[in-house]
């Protein structure tokens, strides 16, 4: 993208030179019987500006108007913050770790970026993170209705919980082959499935972690895990089924995570927030499942905040603008149907 406002300028000043050129050999510019100026005679045949300009805008120029309407709109309302800066940091710290040396690092960013220098990449950064931020305001605004908002709320949103857990580990190595793999899964879940039998005829929870537990952090408190809900560093099976527990009880089968069979007990519960102080967070969690489920909503959300904001003052280039919107949308959704 930053190659062809390259080539804009490139060309955009060989215009210039030429014309100049003419200018000061000729003491006028030249022009046709209509009042045309002509940019370069071919043999006969001569080369206007508009003609230039509409070749221009046909095959160059909508990339660049588009990024140039949207700085124009997002860099005012979305300021460049500690958030922002940080951001773009961590994703060029990222892909320059893969990277050996700058020069090859630069050579990766102008054939998969189109731009030539770190600032020229920070700044493109820059202009995407702050589409990302309008894309799912726009979407949390316009998109998401109060019945959405509200069976989120009576489904999902949980208060902070307070559990104990035993953890039991697969004995597994990546060197395994599969059936060994699967042998030592099946000995881990049988040894919790044996702990559970232990719960069941009354023996202690907290005395069976420090016991039992392959989580060395917890066991010596009895497997206790503390308050914790579904933004904490739990999957969201382990939170929902912690949550779904009464008071008191435990899980009577092994509960399979990444870690391994886990026993939960649920200690304790508080009172979920109320809907006026998750709403927030609702509907951002809303947004993210919009754009994950519809790939195209993110083009449609800056299309829509585009045409809330622009007036074409060119009928050509309108059309084009149109006509970029159609083939992009139908890109977007012929490459989510073939994954």
């Amino acid at each position: 993208m930053k190659n062809l406002k390259v080539l804009y300028s490139i060309i955009i000043i060989l215009i210039v030179a030429l014309i100049t050129s003419i200018v000061m050999y000729f003491n006028q510019t030249a022009r046709l019987k209509n009042g045309k100026e002509v940019v370069v005679k071919v043999n006969k045949t001569k080369i206007t500006a508009n003609d230039l300009y509409d070749d221009l805008k046909q095959k160059y120029a909508m990339n660049i108007l588009v990024d140039e309407i949207d700085h124009i709109l997002l860099d005012t309302k979305y300021k460049t913050n500690d958030k922002e800066t940080e951001s773009i940091e961590n994703q060029i710290s990222q892909i320059k770790a893969n990277y050996n040396d700058e020069e090859t690092y630069l050579q990766v960013i102008q054939s998969y970026y189109g731009v030539t220098t770190e600032d020229e990449f920070k700044e493109l950064l820059s202009l995407e993170y702050k589409r990302d931020l309008a894309v799912t305001d726009y979407i949390k605004e316009n998109d998401i209705t109060d019945k959405e908002i509200q069976d989120y709320y009576d489904t999902k949103v949980i208060g902070d919980v307070k559990a104990s857990h035993i953890l039991i580990k697969s004995d597994a190595k990546d060197s395994d082959s599969e059936d060994e793999k699967s042998k030592k899964e099946e000995e881990a879940k049988k040894e919790a499935e044996k702990i559970i039998e232990k719960l069941n005829n009354g023996e202690d929870f907290a005395k069976l972690a420090k016991k039992y537990s392959d989580d060395k952090a917890t066991a010596s408190k009895g497997g206790d895990l503390g308050y914790f809900n579904k933004d904490d560093n739990y999957s969201e099976e382990f939170v929902t089924t912690a949550a779904q527990l009464e008071k008191g009880k435990y899980t009577k089968e092994p509960i399979k995570t990444e870690y391994g069979y886990e026993i939960i007990l649920k200690v304790a519960e508080k009172d979920k927030p109320s809907l006026d102080d998750e709403k927030d967070n609702i509907k951002q969690t809303l947004a993210e499942e919009k754009l994950n489920n519809d790939r195209t909503s993110y083009h449609k959300a800056l299309m829509s905040y585009r045409d809330k904001n622009i007036t074409f003052k060119d009928e050509k280039v309108k059309s084009l603008y149109e006509s970029y919107k159609e083939k992009l949308i139908e890109s977007v959704s012929n490459s989510s149907s073939n994954n």
